[in-house]
């Protein structure tokens, strides 16, 4: 019995490990950090909460509109020169999720001058940490967060937004 108990730990912890890697999720976040930088707004979406792109009209309409978006920035002089991401926070469950805050740091270029910005991504897991998907945090989605995740964890504090 004791040994079936042992194998059976040893057999799980890797599992419960690499749920809570905050090296997956930086890798993952840094994945789409560099995708942006690149114009490469396919893998942002890809990489997107997927309930938000739901209620943004779907992959395809998000994709068209971030490519819209982000043209008419280019012709008005702002392009992103740099975009990093920090350690992400502890992690929570909420419900069949884990979420977490992972720091982002977005340099651009607007007209002869530089802008750093300074934000959060919500990552979210809902298969153990394996893949992550991510949700900019800003003033809007933050309102968003109850309808996104109806069993958001409160001890997540969400940062204030800074736009």
């Amino acid at each position: 019995m004791k040994q079936s108990i042992k194998l059976l730990v040893l057999l799980l912890l890797p599992a419960a490990v690499y749920a809570q890697d905050p090296a997956v999720v930086k890798k993952q976040a840094t994945v789409v950090a560099d995708a942006l930088v690149k114009g490469d707004y396919a893998t942002v979406v890809n990489h997107t909460y997927p309930k938000a792109l739901q209620l943004g009209g779907g992959k395809a309409k998000m994709l068209q509109m971030m490519t819209t978006g982000m043209q008419q920035m280019a012709a008005q002089g702002v392009s992103f020169e740099s975009a990093t991401v920090g350690t992400p926070s502890k992690f929570y469950k909420a419900g069949t999720e884990i979420h977490c805050l992972v720091p982002e740091h977005i340099s651009m270029k607007v007209g002869g001058s530089t802008m750093k910005v300074n934000s959060n991504l919500l990552a979210v897991s809902s298969n153990k940490g394996k893949t992550w998907s991510f949700l900019d945090l800003n003033k809007n989605t933050i309102a968003m967060v109850p309808k996104l995740f109806p069993n958001f964890n409160k001890d997540l504090k969400l940062p204030e937004p800074k736009q």
